[in-house]
């Protein structure tokens, strides 16, 4: 199979900038050829003129998504970036508590859920806060991605039993059933407070009714350039409530975005 060409590359860095919002810069084109070049021969493609044409032709969305799945990293693990859960632990949810005690509706969004680390951790300090509470909250959150392969693998909420190790041992013991030797599943009182949907964050307008109070998007927009980073937070900051949060990755920064959101803490943002 010959190298990608100057053309195709560019074909196809256009498409997957216009479909998803991921941008690829020159040095890139390597990487699309090497992690590519085992679907061209499964697809029986010549080149990439013809995966290309494939890819603009497909109507069911898995091209693209299989695309993304092969060049970029769907790395999360429990607990990662501890700090923010501290912080929503801690300061968050009791603004929430009090702020909304009358309509008991907590909304919170994690956008690029990725394998479901994140939205499961979330859930299980929410659960842990609300646990002591009178009255019942509605504490069910809603986790996106754009990738049925991660998505499949967050609803099923199976993981190693190596992977929730850094988890405080009251919550391996609460929210996991044993699946086997070396696994653990999220227990299903837990896996319902979770709904899982396929999202695209290039979507012209965000189809919820009602704003956010917490909106978990971390370590996506580092595939965006700052234009489509920019149209993005300012998405979510109108799909933010008038005091609520917005967390992004801490390899991420809002420095150079031009956004009313006010800095809290690094990587964290609020609509006030």
């Amino acid at each position: 199979m010959r190298d990608i060409t100057e053309k195709e590359f560019h074909q196809i860095r256009d498409y997957i900038k216009r479909s998803v919002g991921i941008s690829l810069g020159e040095e890139k084109k390597s990487l699309i050829y090497s992690r590519l070049r085992s679907t061209l021969q499964e697809k029986g493609f010549d080149d990439f003129s013809e995966y290309y044409e494939y890819l603009i032709n497909d109507k069911s969305g898995d091209a693209v998504i299989s695309f993304i799945n092969k060049v970029t990293t769907n790395h999360t693990f429990f607990m990662r970036e501890v700090d923010h859960f501290d912080f929503f632990r801690d300061t968050v949810l009791p603004y929430i508590a009090q702020t909304f005690s009358r309509e008991k509706d907590l909304r919170l969004w994690c956008a690029g859920c990725s394998s479901g680390e994140e939205p499961y951790t979330l859930q299980m300090i929410i659960q842990d806060f609300f646990r002591s509470f009178d009255e019942k909250w509605n504490t069910e959150i809603l986790a996106t991605d754009i990738s049925s392969s991660v998505l499949q693998k967050a609803t099923k909420g199976a993981y190693t039993n190596e992977s929730i190790s850094p988890l405080p041992e009251s919550w391996r013991k609460t929210y996991f059933e044993k699946l086997d030797d070396t696994n653990s599943v999220i227990v299903n009182s837990l896996k319902k407070e979770i709904t899982f949907r396929k999202f695209n964050l290039m979507e012209e307008k965000f189809p919820f009714k009602r704003p956010f109070q917490v909106i978990f998007c971390r370590n996506v927009m580092i595939y965006f350039d700052n234009e489509t980073r920019n149209t993005l937070v300012e998405k979510f900051y109108q799909a933010t409530e008038q005091g609520g949060y917005l967390f992004i990755g801490h390899s991420e920064s809002l420095n150079h975005t031009p956004t009313a959101y006010k800095y809290v803490m690094p990587a964290v943002y609020r609509k006030v």
